[in-house]
Formats: C-alpha cells, structure tokens, sequence
C-alpha cells in the first residue's frame, strides 16, 4: 500500500498535501535561539570586559569594558507563550559612545550549516530572521548579517513601539549574489544584534547589501546609554525563505549536542567551570601510578566531536585552581594545586594532556574545552 512519493522537489503525502524540506530539517540555522543553553555559567550574570561568550553560541562583542550585563532569563520577566528561557541585558551607565565605539551580541554560524543558501551566486536564496524582543527602550534598533571576511554586510533595523512587552520581529533579506561565503567549517554568516554603535559601525543603511564594514544602520537605539536599560531576546530564527514560520523547537537534548560541537565540560551542566567539585564528581580521575621522571600523559574523551579548527582547553583542579590537577597517592589522599606541565594537544574527538612528574597513584581534573568560530 503506498502511502506518498519522493521526488527531489518536494514530499508529497497521501491526503495529497506538500511539505517543504526546508521547513522539516533544520530549519532554523542559529543554535541555541530559544536561549536554553548556558554550558559556561549557568545562569549566573556575566559582565563582559572582552569578547567572550555567553549563553551558548552567543557571544558579547565590546570596544569597551563592563558597560553591560548578560545573564539568561535576567530581570525574571513573564515569558512570551511557548519559551522557558530568553538572553537578557542590562546596561550597567549611560555611557557616551565613542565613534569607535561597538557593542553586540552575536552569533557566527559554521559553513556547512548555511551552504545551500548558495550565497554569492545567481541562485542565492533569501533569508528571513525573526525574533522575539523586550526593551525598556522604545525605538528603531539594528543589527547586521555579514560574511567571514566582513566586507560583505546587510544591516537591518526593526522598531520597538512598546516599552517592556514582548514584540514580534520578522525581517526577510534578498539573498547576496555577490562576495565570498565560506561553506566548510569556518565561519558561513555572523548575525549581530546592536547593543550600542558608533558611527564608524554604525552608519549602514538598512535593507541593503554593502561592501563596507558595518554593524548597524544609522541610528539605531543605543542600549548602553541608558543606565538599567534593558534588552531581552528569544527564539532567533534564521531560516531559508522570504516567510517567517513558527519557531524550530528542538529537543533539549539535541540542542545540547549541537551546541558541544563549539564548547563542552567535563562538570555537570548546573556547575560553572572553575568551581569547587571536590564533593560534587564534577572532575574526572584517572588511575595509574607513574616513577617520579616517568612521562605521564592523559587522555579525555569529548563528548561529541568538536569543530575542527582553533580549539582551547581550560582545567582546573578539584578544588577550582587553574591550569593545576589533584594527586591521588599513599592511601589515595588528595594533594590539589600541583602544577601541570603543559604539552596540550587536542583534536576532535579527545584532548590529552600532561599532568607532571610526581610519582602519584593517580590523578583528578576538570575541564572546558572549547573551539568556537
């Protein structure tokens, strides 16, 4: 009994109806848009004093150091119907912005998971973008889609008519058919929320493609120049096509998956990298005994394959001391604070380390391994 037929164009069921492919898998290109993932801090407040990042796959880009808050679900406002989590901003002075001054919120995406977009081609498709956002600040606020290189960019703006409610935003972009995309696993587009701009980022106009190095349009709300100013976001979606269609909720589970491919630890997911685990089993431990001159390295498996590309480690003993293990010796006593030798070397699917010349019975460690676009 046949119950539909594939073709390369489309799927067609047997009430006779079609359903888009592009609208069944993956639909929704950004990672970690419904803000359920915060691997690195979980959900405590951080306030960025250089780029780094936040909520999963969010990172916070600054000219300037401490001028704004980041924390998940800060200011513990009524959620918009269907989501359990937002990224929330909270301006910490009303800063004076400096011409060259930038401020984002960020997200790149990898390559291969924009590549049929056929961007900087004559097939090139179009995008849309939707959101959901909530502001103290009413207005015209903006942001950028841009390539890895930054000479390619599309700022866009979209207006907050009401203070403090939840406002649905939906722009559609004209797909490039010009300028250079990366479609491996380097980084395919960046999409940029304006947090504050100067006007050397900050003078684009928005709704069209430009080769010069913009972040946002010209005049768009700066959220730092209001102390306790906010700016609250959830469910970014970007998605192929010129319509915005309901969010792509994934599974818990399969979120967390894609976002480890950038950044995973070894501790539990409530427990903050650099913490006291030596009564949690946040760490891991490794038996063995080695002579005191004896080479000993160590090896941890990741949990899923990382990106390919720049990857970091951080670790820490049991204790939360950095860049140091914990010895096990006579008796399995614990001795925290002892130096590691370094030699480093990791690769996709696990990292090895050395962890000294002590002669130990074993050894105990926690790490953050990251390898972010």
């Amino acid at each position: 009994m046949a119950y539909g037929t594939i073709n390369t164009d489309k799927l067609v069921g047997s009430s006779g109806g079609t359903i888009n492919p592009d609208s069944s898998v993956f639909r929704n290109r950004i990672i970690n848009g419904a803000m359920v993932i915060d691997q690195r801090n979980a959900g405590a407040s951080v306030t960025p004093t250089t780029d780094v990042y936040t909520l999963d796959r969010w990172k916070a880009q600054v000219s300037q150091s401490s001028k704004f808050s980041v924390q998940q679900n800060a200011g513990s406002v009524t959620l918009p119907v269907g989501f359990t989590n937002y990224l929330g901003i909270t301006s910490l002075s009303a800063y004076t912005i400096l011409t060259g001054d930038y401020f984002f919120l960020s997200q790149k995406i990898e390559g291969f998971n924009v590549g049929d977009l056929a961007w900087g081609t004559a097939s090139a498709s179009a995008v849309t973008l939707s959101f959901k956002v909530y502001s103290s600040l009413t207005g015209t606020f903006g942001g950028v889609l841009r390539n890895n290189a930054g000479n390619y960019n599309y700022p866009f703006s979209y207006t907050v008519s009401s203070a403090n409610t939840w406002t649905n935003i939906s722009v559609t972009i004209a797909g490039p058919t010009s300028g250079t995309w990366v479609t491996n696993n380097g980084m395919g587009i960046e999409l940029d929320f304006s947090i504050g701009m100067g006007s050397t980022y900050g003078s684009g106009t928005a709704g069209a493609w430009t080769t010069s190095n913009y972040y946002a349009p010209t005049g768009s709300v700066n959220v730092v120049s209001t102390n306790g100013a906010t700016f609250y976001i959830t469910g970014v979606q970007l998605e192929k096509g010129s319509t915005a269609t309901s969010f792509d909720y994934r599974p818990y589970g399969a979120e967390l998956v894609l976002c480890q491919r950038y950044c995973q630890k070894s501790y539990n997911y409530a427990t903050v990298p650099g913490s006291n685990a030596s009564s949690s089993g946040d760490f891991l431990l490794f038996g063995g005994w080695g002579s005191a001159n004896a080479a000993k390295v160590f090896y941890a498996e990741h949990k899923v394959p990382l990106r390919p590309g720049t990857q970091t480690l951080s670790f820490w003993d049991v204790v939360g001391n950095a860049s140091k293990i914990s010895t096990y010796d006579t008796g399995f006593s614990r001795t925290d604070n002892v130096n590691a030798n370094g030699g480093n070397n990791i690769t996709e699917n696990r990292h090895f380390t050395a962890p000294g010349t002590t002669t130990v019975n074993g050894w105990a460690w926690a790490y953050l391994v990251t390898s972010e676009l």
